[in-house]
This record gives C-alpha cells, structure tokens and sequence, in this order.
C-alpha cells in the first residue's frame, strides 16, 4: 500500500526508535521528527534501556532493531509484548540478521523492515502498523520463507477449508476481523472462529506467523 494512500489518521502518536546505533537513530530521528502525525519520538541504544523507558514512555509504535548489546530485539520484544500485548514493534534488520526473522514473528512483531528502505516503506510500516496491520519488508518475507523450506521438519498442514482460506487471504491483505466479516458478509465471531481454526491447522501464533505460512503454501504472493 503505498503511502500516499493511506487514510490520514487524526491522532497523533509517539514512535520509540531502539537501536545501538546512533548514527542510526539520530538519522531516523531527523527523518520522522516533522512528520504531522508524530507527536514525540524517543531514543534507546539496546533492549535495556527500551524496557527502562518503555512504561513511563508507553510509545504506539516501536522500531526495533534485532542484533543490540545488554538485552537484543527479540528478548526485549517478548519482554515488551509480554507487558503491554498491544504494543506495535517493527523489526529493524539487515539481512545479515535473517536467521533472526522468525524469532522476532514469534516474539510478536507486526512488521519487518530493511534498514535500507526508502523513507516512504518506513513511514508506510509505521502507519499500517499503528492502524492494527503488518508490513513486512518483500526480500524479508522471502528470506524467512526460503528458511522455512530448508527446514527438515515441515509445518503442520491441515487441510484449510474454502471458507478459511478466504479469511487467510484476507488476513494477508491486512484487513482486520471486522473489515474481514463485512467483506465476507458473515458476522464478526465466525470471522474470530475461523481464525482461530486456522492458527490451530497451521500451528501459527500471530498474523505474521499466517502470512509467512500463506506465502510458503502458495496461497498469497508478495
């Protein structure tokens, strides 16, 4: 989704940037500071300091870097998520750190992003992620799924109904259970169902989880 046609959002938000960094951060910080839907952006240079600040803070989105000294990104994420299970962390990586990527979906990232992105992918991630959806960097996601099938032991595959694949593919696109029930017209609860039934089948514990699996299973391309 590009950024230009996201829905402008009213409420403004603070963003907490953790990475060791400082060129980084302070590049980062420089880029994001006058963006109009940003109302404060705080620093931390490892998984420490972030959970430090992390409660007075209470930051709507966080970026995070994995590979950090004291506590790394997917310590500091479960730590985190573990608190505060709403909290948004995008993780920050390059590929170097690929074999990172599933730890970070397990630890409960909503989103991946290239160090190298362009401004526009960061504002995007930051966005969608604030507004309850994932972003995931391509070459990331096809990092993690060419994981995933040099793995020796395969995912758990129960065959999915034609009413669950259509809530998966909706789930990839982003679309939460809501916007999924009145896309499908069927109520909210059986959405909430039919996702659950799909977490079990595919042995998933998050959206990022299911939209990894769907990408390796054929049903959703990047």
């Amino acid at each position: 989704m590009a950024f230009e046609n996201l829905i402008i959002i009213m409420k403004k938000f603070k963003i907490h940037i953790v990475d060791d960094h400082s060129l980084f951060r302070e590049g980062l910080r420089f880029l994001l500071q006058n963006s109009k839907y940003i109302s404060e952006i705080k620093e931390a240079a490892n998984g420490r300091q972030f959970l430090d600040q992390v409660t007075n803070f209470m930051p709507d989105v966080v970026l995070m870097d994995i590979d950090m000294p004291k506590i790394n990104g997917i310590e500091a994420t479960k730590e985190a998520i573990k608190q505060f299970p709403e909290l948004k962390i995008i993780a920050l990586s390059m590929y170097s750190d690929e074999m990172f990527y599933t730890e970070m979906i397990e630890a409960g990232a909503v989103g991946f992003l290239l160090k190298n992105s362009q401004f526009d992918d960061v504002q995007t991630a930051i966005l969608e992620a604030y507004n309850n959806r994932n972003f995931f960097s391509p070459e990331i996601l096809s990092s993690i799924v060419a994981g995933l099938n040099r793995k020796s032991e395969p995912l758990k595959n129960e065959k999915l109904t034609k009413r669950e694949l259509e809530v998966l593919l909706n789930i990839c696109q982003g679309l939460s259970n809501q916007e999924i029930s009145e896309q499908l017209f069927i109520s909210k609860r059986t959405v909430d169902k039919h996702r659950e039934n799909i977490m079990l089948k595919t042995n998933c514990k998050n959206t990022a989880e299911l939209v990894v699996y769907a990408i390796k299973e054929g049903y959703f391309e990047i």
